[in-house]
């Protein structure tokens, strides 16, 4: 009974291990257009949720990406 409360230990352990990586291991770069910003003056956070140009889109993103970034 206590090799299965280690294992079972251990199993969980892992779990939380490979999900706290995940994001790093499975992250991608960041696509910002610092050209939109050079031509038109607009914040990074005119497209992205945040500041930086990360994060997901805004609306006003997700229209600008489709209309082929114009």
């Amino acid at each position: 009974m206590q090799r299965v409360k280690i294992f079972v230990t251990a199993c969980c352990i892992a779990t939380v291990m490979a999900l706290a990586a995940a994001p790093i291991l499975f992250s991608q770069p960041a696509g910002a257009m610092p050209a939109f910003t050079k031509q038109t003056g607009k914040p990074c956070v005119q497209c992205h949720q945040n500041a930086n140009g990360t994060g997901g889109l805004t609306d006003f993103g997700q229209k600008f990406k489709a209309n082929g970034n114009k």
